[in-house]
């Protein structure tokens, strides 16, 4: 996969430490994560559905519950 250009940081992320952060960016079929600390160093890619997915579980309410 080629790596988007289109890199984008969470609306939370405001002045001082929230310069720092997550980014994401995404092409047709995959979705791209970097530390925007340092963007140079490794990102990671999902798949778009699978990334969807993870989303998705996070959201959940019963995300974080145990059994």
């Amino acid at each position: 996969m080629n790596i988007p250009s289109n890199w984008r940081k969470s609306s939370y992320s405001g002045a001082g430490d929230g310069n720092s952060c997550v980014e994401i960016a995404h092409s047709t079929t995959h979705i791209a994560i970097r530390d925007s600390k340092t963007p140079a160093r490794a990102t990671l890619t999902f798949p778009a559905g699978a990334f969807t997915r993870f989303i998705e579980s996070v959201k959940s309410p019963h995300a974080n519950t145990r059994p």
